[in-house]
């Protein structure tokens, strides 16, 4: 595994309470949780407690290839970071900054070993950026 960790933020134009249920809430999160259109997530559990597990089924649309992505709660602090393991035991810490009415999430993950580092950069911006856009549209 490598040491480098990967870092993305975007900011959020909604109070950090809304911000925060819409990242943790299984029914919002197979709605904003894929990084291109042709993905989707069609399954999502969350037990949103230290210890507790979260899973996530993502496929492909036309049903070609899916993984599941899953991990287990380290920190979980209300409105504000949560932390968790993944099952490869990469960390990831994730940050709700309030600014005002606008929530900055700031996420920083370590990298993995399969793919380039600018690739999985790519990928998580582009479900922050999706998260984004569907927190600001409903």
């Amino acid at each position: 595994m490598t040491n480098q960790k990967i870092t993305v933020e975007v900011i959020i134009d909604r109070a950090v309470e809304k911000v925060w249920e819409l990242w943790n809430s299984p029914d919002h999160i197979v709605n904003w949780n894929h990084a291109s259109d042709d993905w989707h997530t069609v399954r999502a559990e969350n037990e949103l407690r230290v210890g507790g597990r979260f899973f996530y089924r993502m496929e492909a649309k036309d049903k070609s290839f899916g993984f599941d992505f899953q991990a287990v709660y380290d920190r979980v602090e209300e409105n504000r970071e949560l932390t968790y393991t993944m099952i490869d035991d990469r960390c990831c810490k994730t940050i709700f900054d309030i600014m005002g009415q606008s929530t900055k999430i700031i996420t920083t993950f370590d990298a993995e070993n399969e793919n380039l580092i600018e690739l999985q950069k790519a990928g998580w911006q582009a479900i922050l950026n999706n998260f984004k856009k569907y927190a600001e549209s409903i």
